[in-house]
Formats: structure tokens, sequence, C-alpha cells
């Protein structure tokens, strides 16, 4: 196992097989390698991610909630409990960035901090910056060194922005949707975006006093449920609501039991391998986006870009004409 004593990047093979290996430092550091922006560490990505392969694959559950309805307490205790079985559970938690700073807190570790102890766990945080959806810019690069290291079970807990939180359901296997007790009525759960995408909704904080609105709040979201169109990918009963508490770690046996019957199923009838295929689309139609956007940072795009933005706001064309143009002007 090559273990890494500096911060002198290695070669990509020999951080590969500290990876594969299972040391998590080397891990670290290939997170941190695949997130920089620099073209040679972009270069050192790629050919990390190709060395590691995907001959490994673990089972990757995506949560997303508004904030304050008790992610990080609930994947800590949910955690936990997998570590318990045996099992070796990675989270990758995405800490909003400032608007106005670009900074971000990213203090996930000091919520999980029994899960963050946990020989069998690995949680690493990373800064949004720029990238809207909930998720990092690198978070599918992350997942995959994650799966790489041989870790049974990756947790992807997103920002927590809302109902267009739906770039995870592009990252993950079972989509969990968490929800806060009186966090909305019927109406509310048969909103577009984000409920339609979700696998599991689990109202959390079901416990005390609590416990009766999260019931309530539980029976008008499962009520909704039945008015949305079942998806060919789900056996029938799913997507389906449940009560939680990750105070007193009721109800997380069903979450995980739940999830597992999912996956079994996706599985047995062929869209396991059909949804990842459409992610890895997905995420080449993607990166081609961002290397097009990243072609606009370099003259003489750049220049042009300015030129024609000075332009716009003096009120001598309009955004559209100057977009065409400038598209225009690259494809050529």
């Amino acid at each position: 196992m090559t273990v890494l004593q500096n911060n002198t990047p290695p070669d990509a093979q020999s951080l590969a097989d500290a990876v594969r290996g299972g040391d998590r430092r080397s891990l670290a550091r290939a997170i941190t390698l695949v997130e920089s922006i620099r073209a040679d560490h972009r270069a050192q990505a790629q050919t990390l991610l190709a060395a590691l392969g995907t001959n490994r694959q673990a089972l990757r559950i995506g949560l997303s909630g508004t904030p304050g309805v008790g992610k990080s307490t609930l994947i800590e205790a949910f955690g936990l409990m997998l570590t318990a079985q045996g099992l070796r559970v990675a989270v990758l938690a995405v800490d909003p960035s400032s608007a106005r700073s670009g900074g971000s807190i990213l203090g996930d570790k000091t919520r999980m901090e029994m899960l963050c102890r946990d020989p069998r766990a690995f949680i690493r945080p990373s800064p949004s910056q720029t990238q809207l959806g909930g998720v990092a810019r690198r978070t599918r690069e992350a997942v995959a060194l994650c799966e790489g290291a041989g870790f049974d079970v990756v947790l992807i807990e997103t920002v927590g922005v809302g109902q267009s939180e739906t770039v995870v359901a592009q990252l993950c296997d079972i989509f969990v949707l968490l929800l806060a007790p009186a966090g909305g009525d019927e109406l509310q759960g048969v909103k577009r975006g984000i409920m339609e995408m979700a696998d599991l909704i689990v109202v959390n904080k079901a416990d005390g006093d609590l416990k009766q609105a999260a019931m309530r709040t539980c029976a008008d979201y499962a009520g909704a449920l039945h008015l949305l169109r079942r998806r060919p990918q789900d056996p029938p009963g799913y997507p389906r609501a449940m009560t939680a508490s990750a105070l007193d770690r009721s109800g997380l046996d069903h979450v995980w039991a739940d999830v597992q019957h999912l996956a079994d199923w996706r599985r047995s009838h062929g869209h396991w391998t059909a949804r990842r295929a459409e992610q890895s689309r997905h995420w080449f139609a993607e990166q081609v986006r961002m290397g097009l956007l990243a072609a606009l940072t370099v003259d003489p795009a750049r220049r042009l870009l300015a030129e024609l933005g000075d332009a716009v706001a003096a009120g001598q064309i309009t955004p559209e004409a100057a977009a065409a143009r400038l598209l225009t002007q690259i494809a050529g």
C-alpha cells in the first residue's frame, strides 16, 4: 500500500493502487486531485479514474432536504447503523459556498462526530462553489473514487436548496427526500420537480412532541404520491412515504429495508444497469458543456466575450444577438 507523506501529487497509478488498497489518506488526496481546476491535475485525475476502472460498485444513496430538516444527524445515525452491520460507508457532503467570498464552512464532520471516528466510515465535505442542483462540480468523480476504494454504501448529502435540487438523482441509485414535520400538505406533495425524483420520502424528527405532526405529514405525502404516475423503474407501492427519527434512531431499519428492496428489484428487472447507463450518458453531455464553457476563458474567446459583454451593457447589441455571434465565432 502506498502511503502519501507530502503534498507532492504522486503518479496516478501509485495513487490508484493506494486508493484500491483502502488507504483513507490516499482517498482524501485523490478527491482533492479530482476537485482541482488546474489543467495538469485534471489530466492526472482522468488517468487516475481510468486506472481505478469500474469493476467495483457501491450502493449510491442520495439524500436531500431543506436546511434544518436534520440531514446530517440522520445520516450519522443511518451510517452508524450500517457500519454496525459490517458495511463500509462513505459520506460525501456538499456544503454551500458563499456567493460573496466563495468560501464554505465544511463543518459536516463536526455534526457527525461519532461516525467520523468509525473506522468503517469515511466523510468528505466539499464546497458547492458555483455548481447548481445541490451537488459539487466533481461529486460524480468522488463517488467513483469511493467505489474504487471498496466502500459498500456511498451517501451523498446535498446542499439542501429546495424543489429544484434534482441533479443528485443523476448520481445515485436510490434518492431519499427528507422532510420535516408539518413541512407541507397534499398540494405541496404533488408539485413537480424534486418530488418526481424521490424514491423514498422520509419525514424526520418523528419523536417527542413532533411525532403526531410527523405522522400527519407522512399521511399527506403518502396520499399525494398516489396521484403521481407510477414510474417503470418502481415496484408496486413505490415511491412511498415513511417516518423516522435520527434522535432515537427509530424507523431507520425500515428505511434501509426499503432501500435494499428497491435496489434488489431494480437489479433483477434490468433497471439498475439501464439507470447507470443513462447517468453516464448525462455526465458525458455535462462534461462537454463544461468544456465548452471553459473554452470561453481562453483567448481569443475571452477577449470577444469581454467585448460583447461591454456592448450588451452599453445597449449596442441585444444579449441574444451577442450570444449568437459568440457561438458562431467559436463554432467557426
